[in-house]
């Protein structure tokens, strides 16, 4: 069958066919290495273990991995002389490598039946392809959790971690999916966006207030530079937070593991010193992330250190996670499926892109993109290039970025012209 063959669309395919799949962890025919789940329990302990010893030498390696990688396309070209000012990317935020010659064909062969709605099928042959390459292509991996992740299939996805693990040395990416299971989020638009800086103090106040008033369909707080707190500004945030889901908001809650990170280490049992506000922030982040165990199991630790009646959970409807990102100001939000008819989608960019010198398409909830819409997106983005606009798809999933890629996304427009712009793809990192 060749490459391209896929292209076209099946008509009898269901249109959800994407989130319809066989409960298989691995290929058929294989037997599973995890003889019983005690055993899967041990060996994903072992992966833990061995993450915590590792993440700090992760960390410096990552640094000098990633910040000296090209962005997808050539060299940003100067603004015009009257465009707004708007923060760059800052140096931190890697660009995915190239695609691995050894790998490519199984890469783009799967991304292009991903983009098509079958979805099994791009999950059998990344599965097949996982032991044909070195120990230095990832990508096949990454596109697998993605997959798993984008359809809700936490089990599978906490199998392949411990594989991967196993078989790279290393921590293995944790569970964050990209669509809510239950409550689709389906407001398409820009957002009003806020990214806290290291300390959370009462100075967030009024940027909190900001958010609350905004007529935005959808808030996106950013968490991921957060490295201490204040019980003032917990408390601030916690108010925040309950207001936006009591309000039944659209929220996109950006970096809270690494506030998780910052919070656990000062709220030990039993110790009332740092106040209600911390441990309830703890509380409130781990019901937004739809983490019902860690959260009883805070909720108990909480109700003994003040002998209260511990809260209690409450599933979220409207939250979603994504990976913190750098870049300030408002962002366009992509929907969860780019497919069928997308003049509509294409209007509301080109709104969005009036008046401003950089674009940036948030696709931290895009779970799928199908060929026409990229197609389609593809020449509208470069129509905005040649007015010297600079666009960036933040946040993608390693399917939707190969895909792009393979389509030629990451270009420059008319060569040779002093006023174009460039378009820039930036997968989220693992």
């Amino acid at each position: 069958m060749g490459l391209f063959s896929f292209l076209k669309k099946k008509n009898d395919a269901p249109a959800d066919d994407i989130f319809v799949m066989p409960d298989t962890r691995l290929r058929a025919g294989e037997p599973s290495r995890l003889d019983s789940e005690a055993e899967r329990e041990r060996q994903r302990a072992i992966a833990r273990a061995t993450a915590a010893k590792i993440d700090e030498i992760e960390l410096a390696m990552a640094s000098d991995i990633f910040d000296d990688e090209p962005a997808w396309g050539s060299a940003r070209r100067p603004a015009a002389a009257n465009a707004p000012v708007i923060s760059p990317p800052e140096p931190e935020e890697a660009l995915e490598p190239p695609v691995p010659p050894a790998s490519a064909p199984a890469v783009e062969e799967s991304a292009i039946l991903y983009a098509n709605g079958q979805a099994a099928a791009a999950e059998a042959l990344l599965r097949d392809s996982l032991q044909d390459f070195g120990r230095g292509e990832r990508l096949p991996w990454w596109m697998l959790f993605d997959l798993y992740q984008a359809t809700g299939r936490e089990a599978d996805f906490e199998s392949l971690a411990i594989d991967y693990a196993s078989h790279f040395e290393t921590s293995p990416p944790a569970w964050q999916p990209l669509l809510p299971t239950e409550a689709p989020l389906l407001v398409t638009g820009i957002a009003a966006s806020e990214a806290f800086g290291a300390v959370l103090d009462s100075s967030a106040a009024p940027r909190l207030q900001r958010l609350l008033a905004s007529s935005a369909p959808l808030v996106r707080i950013d968490l991921g530079a957060v490295r201490s707190v204040t019980p003032e500004g917990c408390a601030g945030l916690l108010s925040a937070l309950q207001a936006l889901r009591k309000d039944g908001r659209e929220l996109v809650l950006a970096g809270a593991d690494t506030l998780l990170g910052v919070l656990r280490p000062m709220l030990p049992v039993g110790d009332r010193s740092p106040g209600e506000a911390p441990w309830l922030l703890l509380l409130e982040l781990l019901l937004l992330s739809n983490r019902e165990k860690d959260f009883e199991e805070s909720a108990m630790d909480y109700c003994v250190t003040f002998e209260v009646s511990p809260p209690s959970f409450e599933t979220p409807k409207r939250v979603s996670t994504a990976a913190p990102a750098p870049v300030k100001g408002d962002r366009f939000l992509l929907p969860p499926v780019a497919g069928g008819p997308s003049a509509a989608l294409l209007d509301a960019i080109d709104a969005y892109a009036e008046g401003r010198a950089l674009l940036v398409l948030d696709c931290s909830r895009l779970a799928r993109m199908d060929y026409a819409c990229a197609s389609a997106l593809q020449s509208r983005l470069r129509a905005h290039a040649a007015q010297g606009r600079d666009i960036e798809l933040r946040e993608l999933n390693h399917l939707v970025a190969a895909l792009l890629r393979l389509l030629g996304f990451a270009q420059d427009g008319a060569a040779g012209e002093v006023d174009t712009g460039a378009i820039r793809l930036y997968p989220h990192r693992y």
